[in-house]
């Protein structure tokens, strides 16, 4: 198979009159309020109709198309139905402010786009590209797209075919365009596929709930993969919702589910119930829970949850899936010899002995180190070459080794803190402050200091009946002196209503402050550094 729509027409052969997407219903949702059910062959139908459509306006290889259909069905159908023509699809993240949407679509040279009604004005506003609608009442065998604005390249579509464009979240500079092409579909999808353990796939017969968007590679990209070639159900609301997650796994009798860090704490938190344990679940797949809860929280539903480490370019994954997992640490698996190597060097690129910290690099097995990775950033060779220096990857991901291979995650080498010398996890602050009574969200982050080249900044957003103020700081600093080494406290602390999130709640620390700003300088951050020193004198 060289396409995913080659991947589409196999599986159908097989299990053509098992459901392949799935909607769980939702009242007052703008699409398919009432849920929806669709088999392959009902998805391979459609995506047929609608390539024929394009291919019909001229579109081929050499085209791009954004796809703003947020989770909506649609989204699949006119991706696969591109990839059968070779067009590169750019997902929207719907969530973007106008001048994200403007670069977005700017950068990545988007020809033309499919959107939802509500998202059409985001795209109008700020290029002029054509736009065409799709709403509930849309039909693949009536869409018209728009005409191809210039002839497609000769090509057959094969592996090397860019099928997406994915964006990556820009921490601290301008979103990455990372290039897709099939190679990395079949790759990451034969890994979801063979990983084993506690991530067993039955072919043609889990139904995975998976509340991420399709704008990110996991739901996009990866898992639409692993079902075609395994023949499974993709469950796929607008967004995760607490208040309906029982109801909706039940409804649409998942039996596995996709996770974010946010989601496990937010279910602990729910009065215990019968229906903790009376679910179908298998396992849970995603990353970022903590260890502080993650024994009690499969203990409490009776649902292994699986922590995975990979990233847009990699696409493969590693997993911490095998019995005895390690759920007590922030374990994410092993190298996997036939699929993903990995390492840990220090800045030199020399690999550092097992147990220190270092930054993960990894490569695929085999002559060709990026094959099955993403095929590099568009319109930037400095930075592909830099992120495959010395013929790895290099993550940006400070990890350890364990003396029996098993690598566990310390920081995003970005979110480290230099301060007098030291190193500080902003994890690892969060994770303190977190707990405090007081503090409802945090983010911690890195500012200049004269003395000590880098200071602790906390933005916090205070818990139901806290008031922000001198008064609160000192609350959350004494809360958190028995639970950080003095450096690691904050030194200091500014209060906001809100954080700035991705759609999937991830926060966006390069956001807080323009680029240029001190935050130091907000009138409204609380200066705690002699409270901090204070704490240092005690201790003394």
């Amino acid at each position: 198979m060289q396409t995913l729509y080659e991947a589409l027409r196999r599986i159908t052969t097989e299990h053509g009159e098992r459901p392949f997407l799935s909607v769980p219903p939702r009242v007052g949702r703008p699409y398919l309020p009432d849920g929806a059910e669709i088999t392959f062959a009902e998805v391979l139908g459609a995506v047929d109709a609608l390539a024929a459509a394009w291919a019909a306006a001229g579109w081929g290889p050499g085209h791009r198309v954004a796809l703003a259909l947020d989770n909506h069905p649609a989204h699949v159908m006119h991706f696969l139905a591109l990839n059968r023509l070779g067009v590169s699809q750019v997902p929207v993240n719907p969530y973007y402010l106008k001048h994200e949407m403007a670069y977005l679509l700017d950068h990545s040279e988007a020809d033309a786009a499919v959107s939802l009604p509500w998202n059409r004005d985001k795209i109008t506003e700020v290029s002029d590209i054509p736009v065409v609608g799709w709403d509930d009442t849309s039909t693949p065998d009536q869409f018209t797209p728009p005409p191809a604005p210039r002839p497609a390249q000769k090509a057959t579509p094969d592996l090397s075919t860019e099928i997406a464009l994915i964006y990556t979240s820009g921490t601290t500079s301008r979103p990455k365009g990372a290039i897709i092409d099939n190679d990395y579909a079949f790759a990451v999808g034969r890994v979801y596929a063979e990983h084993g353990g506690a991530l067993t796939v039955r072919d043609g017969v889990e139904r995975i709930f998976i509340p991420l968007p399709y704008f990110h590679v996991n739901a996009g990209i990866n898992t639409i993969a692993m079902a075609l070639l395994k023949g499974v159900c993709l469950i796929v609301p607008d967004r995760f919702h607490a208040e309906t997650w029982w109801d909706d796994l039940a409804a649409t009798r998942a039996t596995a589910i996709h996770y974010l860090g946010i989601i496990p704490p937010v279910l602990m938190k729910a009065p215990p119930s019968p229906r903790d344990r009376d679910h179908g679940l298998r396992y849970g797949l995603g990353a970022g829970l903590d260890p502080a809860i993650h024994r009690a929280f499969e203990e409490r539903f009776n649902l292994p949850m699986v922590e995975v480490w990979g990233m847009t370019e990699t696409g493969r994954f590693l997993a911490d899936c095998h019995a005895p997992r390690q759920i007590d640490t922030r374990a994410f698996g092993r190298p996997l010899p036939d699929h993903l190597l990995a390492r840990v060097v220090d800045e030199q690129g020399a690999e550092v002995p097992r147990g220190t910290a270092g930054e993960l690099v990894v490569r695929a097995p085999g002559p060709d180190p990026r094959q099955g990775f993403f095929k590099g950033y568009l319109k930037n060779e400095a930075a592909t070459a830099e992120a495959w220096r010395d013929g790895w990857f290099h993550t940006g991901d400070v990890v350890m080794q364990a003396d029996d291979g098993m690598l566990m995650f310390v920081e995003r080498a970005k979110n480290i803190i230099r301060r007098s010398g030291e190193n500080i996890s902003a994890a690892e602050v969060e994770n303190a402050l977190i707990d405090c009574p007081a503090v409802g969200a945090v983010a911690v982050i890195a500012v200049p200091d004269a003395m000590r080249d880098e200071e602790v900044f906390a933005a916090i957003v205070p818990a139901p009946g806290h008031k922000p103020g001198l008064a609160t700081a000192e609350a959350v600093l004494a809360f958190a002196r028995d639970r950080l080494a003095y450096y690691k406290l904050p030194g200091w602390i500014v209060f906001r209503d809100s954080l700035p999130v991705t759609g999937t709640q991830k926060v966006q620390k390069h956001r807080l402050y323009p680029d240029g700003v001190d935050p130091c300088a907000d009138p409204a951050a609380l200066d705690l550094r002699e409270a901090k020193a204070n704490i240092r004198k005690a201790r003394a």
